[in-house]
């Protein structure tokens, strides 16, 4: 799709960023000391950084990449939700209030209370700048999404927009400023996202047969075989013609149908039903040899003799033939749309030599079937009886449920609170804000799928074209509230990154202790770098879902943080060693599992998912487990003679 810029979304987008750096150099006063800079000196209400967790957690995952995921798919977007929630169970009952006594800036500290081991500090230090780094670029890629349809630039320059504001929000005033942006975003994005789901429900279901934009989906038939030949004309006036299928198209279900009267060349599914075949239209998108891009056909464009793709997202049919429904009740929702029929748009690459069409085509499908889990090809492990599906899936849910309690940038907020009892009621807090806006985003992500705004191109805009679909203004809101939501989490990685620089891994090697203003110093440095390679890597992954590379920053922070930080807590026998060998070993065979998966080879590399190195994606059910056993092992072999801990 080509998005049209709405000059009242651009208006409350640049409002919400000057009110957030605003806020940010009204607040750098407040932050000249390290304490002030990275912990806020321990002086935010338990409340406030509450909601700030929610704030800093629903990250562009959350809100872009899950919501995409259920318009897309269905129920098994909500899969990412019931993990990133479970997952606070263990911060509530296992690492709040340890980590609030233990620790004092950065993750490391609480790793090497007990030891004070420069080995400790560095790889913890690293493996904070890795775990960060990772979480980075899905928050970057959500950035771009937002920013072309909102301002209509080009991706790469809503992610340098975003990074350059992250940047400037972290320099002038650390924790203080990301806490209350943090906050502020929290707060607006549970209310809107209220406000989008009753306007949801008010407006009901409606049958279509095609998007926002007006075009009608066209269906042909029924056919005989003999009537889909190559050359033969579709309708007395001669009108249609089957091309010549080249070897590529015949492999597939779709033929090649030329428009006599543009010269458009376009794609119809081939489907068949009891009475006969029919042809069902499609969408393609075609890079050809000399470089051009055709949308159905014709060159990309608005213009005489261009197109573009149609929005897609509508109901084939409803409960006892009705065309629409009234307002609807946050139960019927769910009942009315189980015994639907909705329009989903899988898609197929057909390459044709060194010709390359996408295909999206029309899959109607139960309503039932949308609301049970399995649908999605990342989770079909659920119910598929191959081993290695079930593994990763299984493997997948271990790393959300293991990976929240893990990540640096949501540890070090602990430090922001004064003791351990408000550290426990700030996660109370953050946990019922997040619980209660996942259940908002099944409603979005399902509302989205039969809104008829939905790009079939691009997963991470679901909910903000769901609600440019009802509402101008709410689309402004939306848009701008997730902006935010994207510059409050990135915030809080670049100073988890920033902090890791500084006092982990600098302030090891130094031979003299960097005074406060030093480190500061540092910090902000480190922030321009960190968010200089956010910026690179947010550009470079922008096909990917967001929800989906989050989960590989869940994987590699699980395998390489918590069972140090676990075992450190609740085995007196965990020695420096063991922690340092944990970290490592979690950390690198994560990352080179992740590496070697059949999806970075096909995302990533551009080569085939047959080449890949390990037999299934998600690495968090070999990885964790590794991490456990590898530090276990080395604690034992590495025992101190005496009873005194070294």
């Amino acid at each position: 799709m080509i998005y049209e810029p709405s000059v009242l979304a651009v208006v409350v987008f640049f409002g919400f960023v000057g009110v957030t750096l605003g806020l940010s150099f009204w607040l750098g006063g407040k932050a000249k000391s390290s304490a002030g800079y990275f912990a806020a000196h321990g002086q935010i209400p338990w409340f406030v950084n509450g909601v700030a967790f929610a704030g800093d957690y629903l990250s562009a995952a959350s809100f872009l990449g899950i919501c995409g995921m259920i318009a897309f798919y269905g129920y098994d977007g909500f899969l990412y939700s019931i993990g990133y929630l479970a997952g606070w169970i263990v911060a509530l009952f296992i690492v709040a209030e340890p980590m609030k006594r233990l620790g004092k800036f950065t993750f490391a500290d609480a790793l090497n209370t007990r030891f004070d081991s420069p080995g400790i500090q560095v790889v913890a230090g690293i493996s904070t700048l890795v775990v960060s780094i990772f979480y980075l670029i899905p928050q970057m890629v959500g950035a771009g999404a937002l920013v072309t349809p909102l301002l209509g630039f080009d991706h790469w320059v809503g992610v340098v927009i975003v990074g350059a504001t992250v940047i400037l929000i972290v320099v002038t005033a650390g924790m203080v400023s990301t806490t209350w942006v943090q906050f502020l975003k929290g707060s607006l994005l549970v209310f809107f996202s209220a406000v989008l789901t009753i306007m949801l429900l008010y407006r009901g279901f409606t049958v279509d047969d095609g998007g926002k934009d007006g075009h009608t989906f066209r269906t042909w038939g029924p056919f005989e075989q003999s009537q889909l030949i190559d050359n033969a004309t579709l309708n007395e006036n001669g009108t249609w013609t089957i091309i010549e299928q080249s070897p590529a198209w015949k492999e597939t279900d779709f033929l090649q149908i030329k428009n006599d009267a543009t010269g458009a060349i376009t794609a119809w599914h081939r489907v068949e039903k009891d009475d006969g075949l029919y042809l069902v239209e499609a969408q393609s998108i075609t890079e050809t040899v000399d470089g051009r891009t055709l949308i159905n056909g014709l060159p990309k464009g608005k213009g005489e003799g261009e197109a573009v793709l149609h929005p897609v997202g509508y109901l084939s049919e409803l409960p006892e033939g009705e065309k629409s429904t009234e307002d609807v009740g946050p139960l019927e929702f769910f009942s009315t749309l189980q015994k639907s029929k909705v329009i989903l748009w899988p898609k197929q690459i057909v390459r044709d030599g060194d010709e390359v069409t996408t295909v999206y085509y029309q899959k109607e499908t139960d309503g039932s079937q949308v609301l049970r889990p399995g649908e999605h090809p990342r989770f079909k492990g659920i119910r598929s009886e191959n081993l290695i599906d079930k593994l990763n899936f299984l493997s997948l849910m271990l790393a959300l449920f293991c990976g929240t309690a893990s990540l640096p940038h949501i540890l070090i907020r602990y430090y922001t609170v004064k003791d351990e009892v408000a550290a426990r009621k700030s996660t109370i807090v953050g946990i019922a804000s997040i619980g209660f806006f996942y259940v908002l985003s099944l409603y979005i992500g399902l509302g989205a799928m039969t809104s008829g705004a939905l790009d079939v191109t691009n997963s991470n805009m679901a909910a903000p074209l769901l609600a440019r679909s009802i509402a101008e203004w709410l689309f402004a809101a939306i848009s701008a509230i997730a902006f935010t939501t994207v510059l409050g989490t990135v915030s809080g990685l670049i100073l988890a990154s920033a902090g890791a620089v500084t006092h982990d891994l600098v302030g090891r090697f130094v031979k003299t202790p960097l005074t406060d203003s030093a480190q500061v110093r540092l910090a902000k440095i480190s922030s321009v770098g960190v968010g200089i390679i956010a910026i690179v890597l947010g550009i470079v992954f922008e096909k990917m879902n967001v929800s989906y590379l989050v989960g590989w920053a869940f994987s590699v922070a699980a395998s390489a943080n918590l069972p140090s930080l676990v075992m450190l807590l609740f085995w007196k026998r965990t020695t420096k060693e063991g922690v340092i060998a944990a970290l490592m070993v979690g950390m690198i065979s994560s990352l080179g599992w992740i590496l070697l998966s059949e999806d970075t080879f096909t995302q990533v590399y551009g080569l085939s998912a047959q080449e890949a190195l390990v037999p299934f994606s998600q690495p968090g059910i070999v990885t964790i487990p590794l991490g456990f056993l590898t530090l276990i092992l080395v604690s034992l072999l590495t025992q101190p003679k005496t009873e005194e801990q070294s």
